[in-house]
């Protein structure tokens, strides 16, 4: 296996680079502290054909490969890592589950626009009783003559208010778990924006109250009773952004750390040159490097269309540890400036953290690779 980047995948990582610089960076930290969306940074996005990235030109998509998508969450997250959660939920949580399992009708009604960008992804799996436990799922749908009428409620959704319609699960018999493909405009459909967060303050997350809520098989997701398992199945994919995510991050606070450290005079040196904080240093870009790998891989096995559930959760885990180990490292380095928001790092420590618990949290990435090799 082969690491080397490709001419497109090089292109696309200056590409973002630049992007990510000239137009997330600028705005991150007031954007932090205000809470705001950039719903202008994702038109701008759309513009540069990024919004489909992975997905075939037949459906608006860019025809490029995981590894791609990868390096665009990287960059983001690197500046932002608000930008590119929400981008990561939008590609791997709103369009892939459509992409996976739609019907062609679904695809050009509903994959076309969000790889055109008029509308953001989301996907509707958690609920506040069904976190870890998603086949604990309690939102029903009850079929009454041509129509289903869904009940229930559903937490922590990215995108969801600037989403024109929502993939969703619901119970459809006992321990029958269906997907429904749900307009947010529809009657009885509310999106509730109101999380006080830890971070990611200008990611859009919400509750979804479902009250009676209809509509027909048409908007059934792949097949009925099978909406478990192609959740399962888009969680796989969903854990390469995150680990992505959780790289940027860590790059972003390495060179801010790396940067102060190369600035900051102690004791008549600047500190760079003491082994303690080398130490801490060489430590931080090696694991940012093997976590990087990590996820470059479970891509790679993705785009060869092999099996990679245990690489996906492999890097997803390892990523995010490795993001807050790094994050409080840069935190360690800049002192009690570090602490402060100005300095950025504290944005980057408290953005690292839900890379441990979204898409899974680290005890389940554990339980998984433990029953991919057999426990």
């Amino acid at each position: 296996m082969n690491f080397d980047l490709t001419a497109e995948q090089k292109m696309i990582r200056k590409l973002m680079r630049d992007f990510a610089e000239g137009e997330v960076a600028p705005g991150a930290d007031e954007r932090d502290r205000t809470k705001r969306f950039p719903k202008e940074i994702f038109e701008k996005m759309a513009d540069l054909n990024l919004m489909g990235l992975p997905f075939p030109e037949e459906y608006g998509g860019g025809g490029a490969d995981t590894i791609s998508f990868a390096i665009v969450v990287e960059e983001l997250s690197r500046v932002c890592a608000s930008t590119g959660i929400t981008y990561s939920a939008h590609i791997s949580l709103g369009c892939a589950p459509i992409y996976l399992f739609g019907t062609e009708e679904q695809k050009q009604k509903y994959l076309i626009p969000l790889c055109q960008g008029k509308t953001l992804g989301a996907f509707g799996l958690t609920e506040p009783g069904a976190g870890s436990d998603a086949g604990g799922t309690r939102t029903k749908a009850v079929k009454k003559g041509d129509t289903w009428v869904i009940n229930g409620s559903k937490c922590f959704i990215t995108n969801a208010s600037y989403a024109k319609f929502v993939s969703l699960t619901a119970l459809t018999g006992e321990k029958e778990i269906t997907a429904f493909i749900v307009p947010t405009d529809a009657e009885g459909f509310t999106v509730v924006d109101s999380y006080h967060k830890m971070g990611l303050h200008s990611s859009n997350t919400t509750e979804l109250v479902l009250e009676n809520v209809k509509v027909t098989d048409r908007e059934i997701l792949g097949e009925r009773g099978k909406g478990y398992k192609q959740f399962l199945i888009t969680l796989d994919g969903g854990r390469i952004g995150i680990g992505a995510m959780a790289v940027g991050i860590a790059q972003g606070a390495y060179e801010l750390a790396l940067q102060y450290a190369k600035e900051r005079v102690q004791f008549g040196q600047k500190i760079s040159k003491f082994q303690a904080i080398q130490h801490k240093l060489a430590d931080m870009a090696m694991e940012i490097e093997l976590a990087r790998l990590m996820v470059y891989k479970a891509a790679w096995l993705k785009d060869q269309g092999r099996k990679f559930t245990k690489e996906a959760s492999m890097c997803k885990l390892y990523a995010s540890e490795v993001a807050m180990r790094v994050c409080n490292q840069a935190v360690q380095i800049h002192g009690g400036y570090g602490y402060m928001h100005d300095y950025k790092v504290e944005r980057f420590f408290r953005d690292a953290k839900l890379t441990e618990i979204g898409e899974g949290t680290s005890e389940i990435q554990r339980n998984i690779i433990a029953r991919e090799i057999g426990c």
